[in-house]
């Protein structure tokens, strides 16, 4: 199975042109304001785009971090791909929103040179699906239960400002990078399929609705609402989250042999053919738990995320400085909910 990571994630192949475009990356980069970039090796490609290293010409130094650092993650979208059909990459609104809040990367700077669109991010490490690939692909008990707990905490902010992610998936969690005190801090990434589910003016949610041409996602991972073409809402996050979990743990989902111009029907049928029991066999029981009161959400529920989250503290450590994953986000959930309560 290949990696199909669409995080910034450091250690792809090398490459220059974009698949199924003639215009070729500039050698250098310099948007909205920004130091010059050179370009190097490439990090990764998703739905929206490619992501190279760049490094500074001058200045900077290299223990520098943000805006002022050696290396950072540059991110192209060719003008004429899917998410430009009115101007800028409709993912720059999504940034523009949630950039630097908990989770997920800041972006410092932004701007078009040639025939792209060029965001300039933080540069991050190994995605999850790298980290699972390079650890036999399984994940320990707990491994799994700190990436629950952390990826809930980024998601109840990502909610909390009214947007939901829409491709939550192993390869759209990434680390920090190696050797840096964010090495376990775990961001979530690849903003392209993010929706605000909240109406501005009113601050209402959106209606229901049910398009079922319209599918959104990747198919291994997506809720069964998504492959039905349901309005997007908080809950398919948490359903995506809760496949990403058992896949991250048990190394493989029911649906992944289904092939075929009708894939998405047959996953789809799989995954409602497949009760949280069956999914859930060989893990824990919080995942089941966390599962089944996932599935049964309803349109607008608000979760319950410290409830979630407390699922899974039984196979936690109870010393933070040693987990693997960090747990701030997901800690200082639990504590809020503790102050309001004595409160």
């Amino acid at each position: 199975m290949g990696d199909d990571s669409g995080g910034l994630s450091a250690n792809k192949a090398a490459g220059r042109e974009e698949e199924g475009n003639s215009a070729p990356f500039p050698e250098r980069v310099q948007v909205g304001g920004s130091p010059m970039y050179k370009i190097e090796r490439k990090l990764g490609k998703g739905g929206f785009g490619q992501v190279f290293v760049g490094r500074r010409v001058s200045g900077g130094n290299e223990r520098a971090t943000g805006s002022a650092a050696m290396e950072v993650a540059l991110k192209f979208e060719h003008r004429n791909s899917k998410g430009c059909s009115y101007g800028p990459p409709y993912e720059w609104q999504v940034y523009n929103a949630l950039g630097g809040s908990h989770g997920v990367p800041k972006v410092h700077y932004k701007g078009k040179q040639g025939d792209y669109y060029v965001m300039v991010m933080d540069i991050l490490g190994p995605s999850l699906w790298d980290v699972w690939n390079s650890s036999g692909q399984t994940m320990s008990a707990e491994m799994v239960a700190c990436i629950a707990v952390e990826s809930l905490s980024i998601l109840e902010k990502m909610h909390s400002k009214g947007y939901v992610h829409g491709d939550v998936k192993p390869e759209n969690f990434l680390l920090g990078q190696p050797s840096t005190p964010q090495e376990k801090k775990l961001f979530l990434v690849d903003l392209g399929l993010g929706k605000s589910f909240i109406l501005s003016l009113h601050g209402l949610h959106v209606d229901y609705d049910q398009r079922p041409d319209m599918f959104r996602g990747t198919v291994r991972y997506a809720s069964v609402h998504a492959h039905l073409g349901r309005t997007a809402s908080r809950r398919d996050d948490l359903e995506s989250l809760a496949y990403t979990l058992v896949f991250l743990h048990r190394g493989r989902l029911p649906w992944q042999g289904c092939q075929g111009d009708n894939k998405s029907f047959l996953v789809c049928k799989k995954k409602m053919a497949t009760s949280p029991e069956m999914l859930c066999c060989f893990c824990p029981p919080s995942l089941k738990q966390f599962l089944e009161i996932v599935v049964n959400m309803k349109f607008d529920e608000e979760p319950n995320y410290s409830k979630l989250i407390s699922l899974f503290e039984v196979l936690i450590g109870p010393n933070p400085a040693i987990r693997p994953i960090n747990t701030d986000g997901a800690q200082k959930i639990i504590y809020q909910v503790g102050q309001s309560e004595v409160g």
